[in-house]
């Protein structure tokens, strides 16, 4: 352990974080990725000096993945040193549990970098792998004699991200992996083992749910009962011959929706589709009647007309459509920010739905669309903002910097000006786009990338294919190509998705749902075993592509790629395809 005075590469990077908070130039030697995380933190309107917090003591309750993780982490709380904390955080990097010391002051309730800026916690979720952040690294002052090493959480069966162990620490700079790592680590696997034995509790807990309400109260006729948890679906011999397809699809979205959803049940509402000729009511069910709810049980009843159903809250369509926690947070925080007239920008990765929720936002207002995409000078400063009308200023990232300075000097002298404007990060900005960008800090989103949120491509699937025509049956999935679509990292977000389905609706010859196979290869192999550069991410395509042409025949493929089979096979380990 020690301090950062003691370590001279920390102390060159804590003086330069110093620079960086008073404004003056950095060092070459800083590792890029840290200046990011730093300038990350300044966009998103966070305070390095803040000291006050909401802070956790303790655990929360309600949460399934705190509940298989619990006899794990007391099992391994007393391997941790003097001076260490253990911590379990969500996929929202809310803190669900903590124990041991608190380096650096009270735990924070939430480690998102939009609250405390650059952390473990943070990297190792969005990176996929386990990360330490060390002292100055930190953005909050009060983190840097702080060491952190954490490792994410997976779901066993879909890979979905549930979470992050922290082992957190004072500051250490010696050579090699942090000295908590082997702990969280270890503590990782061990919750990622038990998770299979509660989720084969909760499938039982709604198995017994779904069976007493299909034998309803006393003896006789099997009533008609849909069971879902957002995974499995059981559905009585009744309720198949109520309902079509479409129906208990939309009991399954509706489902999923409720079951990520921390209102109650209640205060949902969703129309079945036309013609559903049923009504539904809705059980929560709960392990022993108390806890978080596993599942639902959805009891039907024929009737005559449409139906409505209460269950999920209005459906947004199109690239809005989701009902992930990290999508509907961005939205909800969207909407709040739009009640008033302020500015608002919308960040995100390209293709991931600015737009379109810009334009939602702003309704029927008619606003002006510029678009520094096709025109990068504007000429603001001689046509200044639009009185009444809403200004929706796309790719804010290309402006001119003359565009970009008339701006400053606008929102200076309007700052309730009423613009939504979209940001897309790339390149580091120029000292007057940075102005720009603080300025619309406090009243910025950031919008989840699409591999973020995989629970999601369900819902859009059927939102972003096109009506299909008379007669053709609209475009199904099998559950092998979801979950191929699931786990792929979609590069390019909802644009990339948008192709695959419509270029499959109007080309795609066969019939059914659309098998696996038909994906295009980078998809249907899934995701390299490690992030690759431009250039391997090019070759492996062209590999996966050559063993299709050649029916998976590797001799054929390293000849038509002129490569000894060899060199192919160990191209084919190191990708992992």
């Amino acid at each position: 352990m020690t301090t950062a005075e003691e370590s001279p590469a920390l102390l060159l990077l804590s003086q330069a974080r110093q620079r960086f908070l008073t404004g003056r130039p950095l060092p070459d030697d800083v590792p890029d990725e840290t200046v990011a995380a730093w300038r990350r933190a300044r966009f998103l309107g966070v305070r390095h000096d803040v000291r006050e917090s909401p802070s956790v003591d303790g655990r929360t309750t309600g949460s399934t993945l705190l509940d298989a993780a619990m006899p794990v982490l007391e099992r391994l709380a007393p391997a941790l040193g003097s001076r260490s904390a253990l911590l379990l955080t969500d996929e929202r990097l809310r803190v669900l549990w903590t124990t041991g010391g608190s380096p650096g002051g009270p735990l924070r309730l939430d480690l998102a970098e939009r609250e405390v800026g650059h952390n473990s916690a943070a990297l190792a979720l969005r990176t996929r792998r386990r990360a330490e952040v060390h002292g100055p690294e930190h953005f909050l002052d009060v983190w840097q004699n702080v060491s952190a090493v954490s490792v994410p959480l997976f779901a066993p069966e879909s890979g979905r991200p549930l979470g992050t162990i922290t082992v957190a620490s004072d500051l250490c700079a010696d050579a090699g992996p942090h000295p908590g790592a082997a702990l969280a680590e270890a503590a990782a696997a061990a919750v990622e083992a038990a998770l299979p034995a509660r989720s084969r509790s909760a499938e039982r807990t709604l198995l017994d749910a779904y069976a007493r309400a299909a034998r309803g109260p006393g003896s006789g006729q099997e009533r008609a009962v849909v069971a879902l948890d957002g995974r499995n679906r059981l559905v009585s011999e009744a309720a198949v011959r109520l309902v079509s397809p479409q129906v208990l699809e939309s009991l399954e979205l509706g489902a999923r929706a409720l079951l990520r959803s921390a209102a109650p049940v209640e205060s949902y509402v969703i129309a079945l589709p036309e013609g559903a000729g049923c009504t539904a009511a809705f059980r929560p069910v709960r392990e022993r009647g108390a806890g978080p709810v596993l599942g639902i049980v959805a009891v039907l009843e024929p009737v005559a007309e449409r139906a409505a159903v209460r269950v999920l809250p209005r459906a947004v369509p199109g690239r809005l459509a989701g009902s992930s926690v990290p999508w509907l947070h961005a939205v909800g925080r969207a909407e709040e920010l739009t009640r008033g007239s302020e500015p608002l920008l919308l960040t995100g990765e390209r293709g991931s739905g600015k737009t379109a929720l810009a334009r939602e936002l702003l309704g029927d207002a008619e606003p002006l669309v510029l678009d520094a995409a096709e025109s990068p000078e504007l000429g603001l400063g001689e046509t200044g903002l639009p009185g009444s009308r809403p200004l929706l200023l796309r790719h804010a990232e290309r402006l001119a910097q003359s565009d970009v300075a008339a701006l400053n000097g606008l929102l200076d002298e309007r700052p309730d000006v009423h613009l939504v404007a979209t940001y897309t990060p790339g390149t580091p900005p120029g000292p007057c786009l940075q102005r720009l960008l603080d300025t619309l800090a406090a009243r910025s989103v950031t919008l989840p990338a699409l591999r973020e949120r995989p629970e999601d491509i369900r819902e859009l699937l059927p939102a972003l294919a096109p009506r299909p025509a008379d007669g053709t049956p609209p475009l199904t999935w099998t559950l092998d190509a979801l979950r191929a679509l699931e786990r792929y990292p979609w590069p390019g977000n909802l644009t990339e998705l948008t192709h695959l389905v419509r270029t499959l609706a109007e080309n795609r010859r066969a019939t059914g749902p659309v098998r696996r196979a038909e994906l295009p290869d980078p998809v249907r192999e899934g995701p390299a075993a490690r992030p690759l550069s431009p250039m391997e991410q090019a070759e492996r395509t062209a590999i996966l592509e050559a063993l299709r042409r050649n029916g998976g025949n590797k001799a054929r493929t390293a000849a038509s790629l002129g490569i000894a089979r060899a060199t192919l096979y160990r191209k084919l380990r190191e990708y992992r395809t």
